[in-house]
């Protein structure tokens, strides 16, 4: 499993056409989940899971495209395409502080 993260910033005056714009992407779709930055308002990012690190590239890809859809948030965001940043995660298992890891013994 991976993730891939879309971050960007809103400009205030389009806020509603984005608002909307996105909602109608989202409508049925659980392909993604959406969060606002509490500190930060019109501070976006989007959560994608991923089957693998290639399809996490895949979608990063595609929500990055000139071609794709989703290339109209570009005009909504402020600094333009150049400002929406995506990454890819890898999980990676390490047992939290006090947990000690299992053992096949």
């Amino acid at each position: 499993m991976a993730i891939c993260f879309v971050e960007y910033r809103i400009e205030s005056r389009f806020e509603d056409e984005y608002r909307s714009w996105m909602a109608a992407k989202m409508s049925g779709s659980t392909a993604f989940l959406l969060y606002e930055g509490t500190d930060q308002p019109l501070l976006f990012v989007e959560v994608w899971e991923a089957r693998d690190e290639a399809h996490a590239e895949d979608i990063k890809e595609e929500r990055c495209s000139e071609r794709s859809s989703w290339h109209a948030v570009a005009d909504w965001v402020a600094g333009g395409a150049a400002k929406i940043h995506a990454w890819t995660f890898r999980p990676i298992n390490v047992p939290l502080p006090g947990e000690s890891e299992a053992s096949c013994s």
